[in-house]
This record gives C-alpha cells, sequence and structure tokens, in this order.
C-alpha cells in the first residue's frame, strides 16, 4: 500500500513537472481529470494533455489557431462540461470561438470535442488560455499562449525568448472550488507549476536558468484566479516592453504588481554574479512572506551550485507605476480629451449584496441561451437580451468610455477587470486621479483601484468588432457569483460579422440534453 501510495505521488508529480514543450498553432487539448502535486499535495484537478500548467501554446503573427478540445472529463465536483477562453485575442469574425459559456457558446460535453479556429492577423505578445465556465479554470484548465512577432521591433532588446523564458503564476487550492467555501483562500502559489505550502515545506521549486551575459525576454503571466501578486528577482532590475499583448515604451522597474490576467514582458540583463537568486511572487491574500521557500522559485546562472539561494529582498525603490507605461507606437485614444468626450459613456456603480456582486443593480446570472445565440435569434435590445440588466448594447464606429469607481459596497477590492474582444486605452489608472488621453497604455484587463485612494478607473474603446463581449473582475470567485455585464457591440452587425459553423449550433441541443450530473 505505501509502494502504491509512493507511486502515486511520483505519478503526480510528474504530471506537473513534465515539460512537454510547447503545441500549436494547431493542436489537439484533452481535457481530462488527475491527480497531481504541484505543491507537494495531491489533489484530483483538471489537467490538459495530462499536465498543469496546461501547455505553452505558441504561433506567429498572422497563423490561423486550429485549437481541437476534446473533453474526457469525468469528475462532476470540477465540472464534467467545459468552455475556453483565449485570453486577449480579438476573435474579430469568430465571436463564436470566444469562450465563455452562456455568453457566446453552450459548454462541450464530456465524450465530445470541439474546434475552436480563428486567425491572429494583428495581434502578437503574451496571451493565456482557461476554463470560462463557473471557476473551472481555478482547478487547473489554465496556461499560457505566446504569439511571436518575427518583426518585434524590440527584438534588439534581447538575446533569448523561447519556451523556457516564460513565467506562469498561479494560485493553488487544496480543495477543489466548488466545495470549498465560496470564496477561498490559496494554500499556495506556483511558478511555473510548482510551490510551496507552509504544510509541503520540502516541495520541489521551479528553476529558471540563465546564463550570464545574456538579455532574456522574459515573459510574465498571471493565471491567477484572486491573488495579485508582488514579483521581483533579488539583484536584478527588469525593463518591461509588453503588456497585455501592446508593445510598450521600455520602462525599468525593481518590482512588478500584476494582477489576475494580466500579462507582462521584461528584459533582465544577466549581468550578476554567477549565484542562485530568489524569484518572489508576494500574493496580496493568503500566506505572504518568503519563510521557507513559499511563494517564490529560483533564478539559477549557468554554473552555480544546485541549492536554493541565500540573497536578501531589498526594497522596492522604482516599482511599476501603471501611469509610467506607454505604448511604443502611437495608439489614437477614442473621444475628446475630456471626461465623457465620447459617443456613449456607461458608469458601472459595483455593489455586493452579501450573496452577488452586482453592476448596476444587476447580478449577472448566465441565461440558458448564450447571449451570442440569443442575438443570432433576433433579439437586439437590452430589454430582449437576457439576463435582464446585464446587457449593454453599443453602437457601432462610435468611442465608448467606461468608468467603474471603486466603492466600499463591492468587497474585495482590487478588482481587476478585463474586456474581451478590445484592448482599451487607460485613461485613468487606480491610484492616480490623472487623464491621459494623449499616451496612456493600452491593454485588457485594468486594476479598479481602492475606495480608499478614491480611485475612478476609466477606459477607452472604439466598437469596431461586433459581437456580445463579456466584461468582467477576473478575480474568478467573484466572477461566479455574477460580477459582469456583456457589451453587445453593434448588435445589428453580428449575425454578418460573425458566420457561425455547424459544430457551434450543435452544442447547446447536446448540453441542453445532459443530465444535471453530466454538466
Amino acid at each position: 500500500m505505501a509502494r502504491l501510495q509512493h507511486l502515486r505521488i511520483f505519478t503526480s508529480l510528474a504530471l506537473v513537472a513534465s515539460t512537454l514543450g510547447a503545441i500549436g498553432p494547431k493542436a489537439d487539448l484533452v481535457i481530462s481529470n488527475a491527480a497531481i502535486a504541484p505543491d507537494g499535495f495531491t489533489r484530483d484537478a483538471v489537467v490538459v494533455n495530462g499536465v498543469y500548467p496546461a501547455p505553452l501554446i505558441t504561433g506567429k503573427k498572422g497563423d490561423r489557431f486550429q485549437l481541437n478540445v476534446i473533453d474526457k472529463l469525468t469528475n462532476h465536483t470540477m465540472l464534467k462540461t467545459t468552455s475556453i477562453h483565449w485570453h486577449g485575442f480579438f476573435q474579430a469574425g469568430t465571436n463564436w470561438a470566444d469562450g465563455p459559456a452562456f455568453v457566446n457558446q453552450c459548454p462541450i460535453a464530456s465524450g465530445h470535442s470541439f474546434l475552436y479556429d480563428f486567425h491572429v492577423p494583428d495581434q502578437a505578445g503574451t496571451f493565456w488560455y482557461h476554463s470560462h465556465l463557473s471557476t473551472q479554470y481555478c482547478d487547473g484548465l489554465r496556461g499560457p499562449i505566446v504569439v511571436y512577432d518575427p518583426k518585434d521591433p524590440q527584438a534588439h532588446l534581447y538575446d533569448v525568448d523561447n519556451d523556457n523564458t516564460v513565467i506562469t503564476l498561479s494560485d493553488w487550492y487544496h480543495l477543489a472550488a466548488r466545495v470549498g467555501p465560496k470564496f477561498p483562500t490559496a494554500a499556495s502559489t506556483l511558478i511555473n507549476g510548482l510551490g510551496r505550502s507552509t504544510s509541503t515545506p520540502t516541495a520541489e521549486l521551479a528553476v529558471i536558468n540563465v546564463q550570464r551575459g545574456k538579455r532574456y525576454r522574459f515573459r510574465l503571466v498571471s493565471l491567477s484566479c484572486d491573488p495579485n501578486y508582488t514579483f521581483s528577482i533579488d539583484g536584478h532590475n527588469m525593463t518591461i516592453i509588453e503588456v497585455d499583448g501592446v508593445n510598450s515604451k521600455p520602462l525599468t522597474v525593481d518590482s512588478i504588481q500584476i494582477f489576475a490576467a494580466q500579462r507582462y514582458s521584461f528584459v533582465l540583463n544577466a549581468n550578476q554574479p554567477v549565484d542562485n537568486y530568489w524569484i518572489r511572487a508576494n500574493p496580496n491574500v493568503g500566506t505572504v512572506g518568503f519563510d521557507g521557500g513559499i511563494n517564490s522559485a529560483i533564478l539559477r546562472y549557468s554554473g552555480a551550485p544546485a541549492i536554493e539561494p541565500t540573497t536578501t529582498q531589498t526594497p522596492s525603490v522604482i516599482p511599476l507605476v501603471e501611469t509610467n507605461l506607454h505604448p511604443l507606437a502611437r495608439m489614437q485614444v477614442p473621444g475628446r480629451p475630456v471626461p465623457g468626450g465620447v459617443d456613449k459613456a456607461i458608469n458601472l456603480a459595483f455593489a455586493f449584496n452579501g450573496t452577488n456582486f452586482l453592476v448596476n443593480n444587476a447580478t449577472f446570472t448566465p441565461p440558458s441561451v448564450p447571449v451570442l445565440l440569443q442575438i443570432l435569434s433576433g433579439a437586439h435590445t437590452a430589454q430582449d437580451l437576457l439576463p435582464p440588466g446585464s446587457v449593454y448594447p453599443l453602437p457601432p464606429r462610435s468611442s465608448i468610455e467606461i468608468t467603474m469607481p471603486a466603492t466600499v459596497a463591492a468587497v474585495g477590492a482590487p478588482h481587476p477587470f478585463h474586456l474581451h474582444g478590445h484592448v482599451f486605452a487607460v485613461v485613468r489608472s487606480a491610484g492616480s486621479t490623472s487623464y491621459n488621453y494623449d499616451d496612456p497604455i493600452f491593454r485588457d484587463v485594468v486594476s479598479t483601484g481602492t475606495p480608499a485612494a478614491g480611485d475612478n478607473v476609466t477606459i477607452r474603446f472604439r466598437t469596431d468588432n461586433p459581437g456580445p463581449w463579456f466584461l468582467h473582475c477576473h478575480i474568478d470567485f467573484h466572477l461566479d457569483v455574477g460580477f459582469a455585464v456583456v457589451m453587445a457591440e453593434d448588435v445589428q452587425d453580428v449575425k454578418a460579422a460573425n458566420p457561425v459553423p455547424k459544430a457551434w449550433s450543435d452544442l447547446c441541443p447536446i448540453y441542453d440534453a445532459l443530465s444535471v450530473d453530466d454538466q
């Protein structure tokens, strides 16, 4: 029996630690359940092609991605159906492939497959993918995507950019998301799928290898379900060159506060003495600090011994400040340079009633018919579209401004908000009272800040992509209790702009025929 348990743990570790190399842009993704132990504690999880995190998917700017999702899930506790979002991709003309369950599709049933087939004509950078059904991604269905630009305008700044320079951060739980508390606390922080909890102090840590004298483009991806992390590497500065798939003017920092679902590329110059250095990702909630190697990984120079670092953390003196980020190439901010100077301005009033989050007095409850299918079936007005009060039709070819004032009424701030189908200009950032209509950063996830700071984060975008696009808090446990709205963009043109494949039309009848235990 002991031998069997040992074998099970060994197998579990192998499922986490095995590096299969990148896949894509055409690939099969087999979604299944397996026992894994990324922080030394064995639990059942949702894995992709047998591993956690899900495999790195790569492609080049201009590629067609054909990602065939094969559902072999058997554990109803973590749901047997699934639906996958390809985070950060505009999905122009393929709104049906965006992934959010009951917004853009019905979930894929176990025993079935579905092909996500979309083009990436004009985007490059760092993205990710995750389940967009309930809280399923917290149980393991999450992984990175990199789209390389053969003509990257900042390629001269680095020497190395490959599978091994992707760094994922994730929160990990010892209970499945749907059986624990509604708002659980992570047991550990995983960096590249490995980490320690307070109960597993000898678990393996991730090692990131560098060679002295080389410059590395590291791609930092938050796969988080909840915490934001303050990320730093002892003894090294980081020069940010990309934000959520948008090239940015080089900005040198010594720490990065990264919110759930955000991404940064930074250049690290491996110019320090050959040694081991702590990589730190301190969460804002849960077990904080670095005692015994929690919330940590290892940066190891070639030639350094295979031991844990003895480096110490120094206070951050040049932390990342969002208002210091600017696009590399000029990006036009929609509208006029005054608050509300747009074709349509929307204020989102956040609240929490003890059970659910609300936006403008409505909580998002997944409709039985996906919003896209409602539109294709003829529903075009806010009155007709479900769920009531949560769908906002937007006019075509218009400038849109959304204000999201932080409030004590919505507990759990700061809430990171993500808009699907777009990047947006952050004309007012958290921690700032000024407005930048000239050269603000564009991104797809923004912290909405805190009521203590009097934050009123303001974003702008242009409606050039017909379809229903989710706008939601990316703390997955908050989304699951209604912290979302849908921007129904250019409703009258959705059908013509987004022809749907037959396999998409078949998803709902198959799903609707399932028993509750098979959902």
